[in-house]
């Protein structure tokens, strides 16, 4: 039987605030990673719905998404002590931005995230060797220059809520 490559559906979101960026500190098997809030695609939900549920779980904050970033491909191939096994898993990452909302104080952070940072583009710039991957700095760069796409640019058809409403032709 073949088996067929699949890529890992994350998302993430460039958050601004007075020229400083909202990025995560979290806990990897190589330390201590600066990333931005992002995380898995979940069954059931659209790219928009996984945004907004993965800042809140990371920075304990609202998101309004406006706009999507850009879409970015990566690929991570290393050893996983904790699995005792080489990984080589490729990711396809949907970069959004928007507005922040409310901050809920009491809100506990999702495991492996250990605080939240601001941090402004040159301190970012300046930590490539922390950054969880390449597309830390990709998605600002791209965001600084200005990438803006429509959030209708993504359409998610409704058998992703209902699968009953999935209709072969």
């Amino acid at each position: 039987m073949e088996t067929r490559w699949t890529p890992r559906v994350t998302v993430a979101a460039v958050l601004e605030r007075d020229g400083k960026f909202l990025l995560v500190e979290e806990r990897q098997t190589r330390g201590l990673v600066l990333n931005n809030a992002a995380g898995h695609l979940d069954c059931g939900e659209s790219l928009t719905q996984a945004v907004v549920r993965e800042v809140l779980e990371e920075t304990a904050h609202d998101f309004t998404p406006t706009s999507l970033v850009g879409v970015y491909l990566s690929r991570y191939q290393g050893h996983d002590p904790v699995r005792g096994r080489d990984r080589d898993l490729t990711f396809l990452r949907f970069t959004f931005c928007g507005t922040l909302g409310d901050f809920h104080p009491d809100r506990v952070l999702d495991t492996p995230i250990e605080r939240t940072l601001w941090l402004t583009p040159e301190e970012i710039r300046a930590s490539t060797s922390r950054h969880r991957s390449p597309m830390v700095l990709r998605s600002l760069e791209d965001y600084l220059d200005g990438h803006r796409f429509p959030l209708d640019t993504i359409y998610a058809h409704e058998s992703v809520f209902d699968p009953a409403a999935f209709e072969t032709r």
